[in-house]
């Protein structure tokens, strides 16, 4: 099993990059969580990765941190979940946001991802409820920062910045930076992205 590679971003192509470790290119299949949040092309990025062999082909799946690549991992042993699914979810929320929605039991958070219907929404409301296994410092830690977070997105929507941008900028700003702090670095990032 690949457990987790480090390399050179060579291509990104949403959902797919292509990250060269010592002269081998890994095509890998990440969710926009973790796209957004990854360095520049030519840069160096590090993966957690699981690796899926079928019939047909070996399909390699990278994630920014560890706990959400735990999180893959639980969502594809659902019946009727399968890779796919699984990364339009994580592309869809984030982990905490996901706790959040199975917790309150809100399926309608759900049904809004692409690929997820009510009857699939209603099952996995039902089975993550005793499967997915979140660290609660995970989920603590990701929610402490949202606020922040939102506050920094917000502030770069009203400068001007898409939606994208906005999010690619706050994906590069450490969780306990504060607010001014984070608009500060964002706007260097985006400024040095141009």
């Amino acid at each position: 099993m690949i457990g987790r590679l480090t390399g050179i971003l060579l291509e990104k192509q949403p959902p797919q990059v292509l990250l060269d470790v010592y002269g081998v290119g890994y095509e890998i299949d990440v969710p926009m969580s973790t796209f957004f949040v990854l360095p520049a092309i030519s840069e160096q990025a590090t993966l957690y990765t699981h690796l899926l062999i079928r019939e047909d082909a070996h399909i390699l799946f990278g994630f920014a941190t560890e706990p959400e690549r735990r999180t893959f991992r639980q969502l594809i042993k659902i019946t009727g979940i399968g890779s796919r699914t699984a990364l339009a979810l994580l592309s869809g929320m984030n982990i905490a946001e996901l706790h959040q929605a199975v917790s309150s039991h809100d399926s309608t958070r759900l049904v809004r991802i692409p690929g997820i219907g009510k009857k699939t929404a209603e099952r996995l409301l039902l089975e993550l409820r005793d499967k997915l296994k979140i660290e609660k410092s995970d989920a603590m830690q990701m929610s402490v920062s949202s606020h922040q977070t939102n506050d920094i997105f917000n502030a770069l929507l009203s400068l001007g910045y898409n939606e994208r941008e906005a999010d690619w900028a706050v994906q590069q700003i450490p969780a306990e930076t504060t607010v001014a702090e984070g608009i500060r670095q964002a706007l260097q990032r985006l400024s040095k992205d141009k």
